[in-house]
């Protein structure tokens, strides 16, 4: 059977994260988080001291930076020069770190061949903000998945609720700054591809955007 390129753009809280895994899942194709590895290299930068507009040091430390994932049970683990950061980069600073840092052009530099190399062999669904626009342009299916910014914003407080005392006020405003901060900047901004297929996931359950994307990608595989 064909492999595909898949891939799901959208902004904080559309749901992106658990429709690709079930997506990948379904499929049998592997699930790339790659919005992990901007909140990896903001982790790393925080950690050293590295402010997320200083250019120069970020690029020195990108220069001796291996980010990779590897599998587990519950799907995978994002590694930093070996130690396994995937717990630690799932907080409120962390987002609002990495977006900062996403906008830096080495950054996305040095992330652009990341990813392309764990493309290369496609059957692979990767979730991010530019996968559709500058990542992959050519992938065979895109999706752009979107919501309300109050059901993203529900959403997201439900997640880190147990891991941060943040109200779900605080966690919207977050939210709507990380949203400007990404559709605004310059480089790669947060926008759907002009052949994306567009989802509101607002009124609709995991289980059925997980449908309508298998009825899509079912429909690009029977074209062979």
């Amino acid at each position: 059977m064909k492999k595909l390129l898949i891939t799901i753009d959208g902004p904080a809280g559309a749901g992106k994260t658990t429709v690709s895994r079930q997506l990948a899942g379904r499929l049998g194709y592997r699930y790339i988080d790659t919005g992990a590895l901007y909140r990896g290299v903001a982790y790393v930068a925080r950690r050293r001291g590295i402010a997320p507009q200083d250019d120069p040091a970020l690029g020195r430390l990108l220069t001796g930076l291996e980010l990779k994932f590897e599998p587990d049970e519950g799907g995978q683990r994002l590694l930093a020069d070996g130690e396994d950061i995937t717990d630690l980069i799932r907080t409120p600073e962390i987002s609002m770190l990495a977006s900062a840092v996403s906008a830096r052009p080495v950054v996305r530099a040095y992330l652009l061949e990341v990813q392309r190399e764990l493309g290369r062999q496609k059957a692979a669904v990767f979730e991010g903000r530019d996968m559709g626009t500058v990542v992959f342009p050519e992938a065979e299916v895109k999706f752009f998945l979107s919501a309300s910014e109050r059901a993203r914003a529900l959403r997201r407080f439900a997640e880190i609720q147990p891991k941060t005392a943040a109200s779900l006020e605080e966690v919207e405003r977050d939210m709507r700054h990380r949203d400007m901060q990404d559709s605004t900047r310059s480089t790669a901004p947060l926008k759907a591809a002009e052949d994306a297929i567009r989802i509101d996931s607002t009124d609709l359950s995991i289980e059925q955007v997980v449908a309508q994307m298998l009825s899509c990608v079912k429909a690009v595989l029977d074209r062979g």
